[in-house]
């Protein structure tokens, strides 16, 4: 069984169709990269995975399952924007995700959090937007889940902690499961990618082991996204 599979999924918004019949298997064990330009469908996808949106034809599958309360146990998602309770210090918010998710590990999170020097003390509010993302992205790498959805994680994080960054996401995610990446910052993640998956206007234009497109194509993926799309 596939871990995630999109069958004949479409989404409109009224008169504007986001999403096109798409058709897509997602297997164990992969970091794939979700890679389009501003308005090609990828968060809409993103969302749609996660259950925050229904669609208008088809169907997606998490372990053969329709999104819901079950398929919340097995993903870990990272939205663009920050849903914590700005609040809350980060300590405060370590014990609501011990007691909200059974498989969230309190200790692998303060780690991470000691290794970018951020005070488990100190409140959301009274940190930069960096911060908190980097707060954010390491309470959904220290979840033991099956699949790892990050939508734009090293948006407001600076050069110097994205491999940093990297890093955590390879050795953190757990052994047997998938990350999917959505980001505009091809460059930084391609080395990490065992896939890719180009959307444009709502369509998968092209999927891909990332190895055997770049020999292919005798290109970086970075630089194949930008001649298919004319960046």
């Amino acid at each position: 069984m596939e871990l995630l599979e999109y069958k004949h999924l479409s989404k409109s918004y009224g008169t504007k169709q986001a999403l096109k019949d798409i058709n897509l298997k997602i297997a164990r064990g992969k970091i794939i990269g979700l890679l389009g330009k501003n308005g090609s469908g990828k968060t809409t996808l993103i969302k749609l995975t996660n259950d925050l949106l229904v669609p208008t034809e088809g169907e997606v599958l998490i372990n053969g399952k329709r999104p819901g309360v079950e398929s919340k146990k097995v993903i870990s998602y990272l939205p663009e924007r920050t849903y914590l309770d700005k609040d809350m210090t980060v300590e405060q918010v370590i014990t609501f995700f011990t007691e909200f998710y059974d498989n969230f590990e309190p200790e692998k999170a303060k780690k991470l959090l000691k290794d970018l020097d951020l005070d488990i003390y100190q409140k959301l509010s009274k940190m930069s937007k960096g911060m908190q993302e980097k707060v954010q992205l390491i309470l959904v790498m220290s979840r033991k889940a099956e699949l790892y959805i990050l939508d734009e994680p090293l948006g407001g994080v600076d050069p110097a902690t994205r491999e940093y960054i990297l890093d955590t996401i390879l050795s953190n995610f757990n052994e047997g499961a998938s990350v999917i990446l959505s980001t505009h910052l091809i460059a930084d993640i391609e080395k990490i990618l065992d896939e890719v998956i180009f959307i444009d206007k709502g369509e998968i234009k092209l999927t891909s082991s990332a190895d055997e497109l770049r020999n292919k194509e005798n290109s970086s993926i970075d630089e194949i996204f930008r001649r298919y799309f004319k960046c």
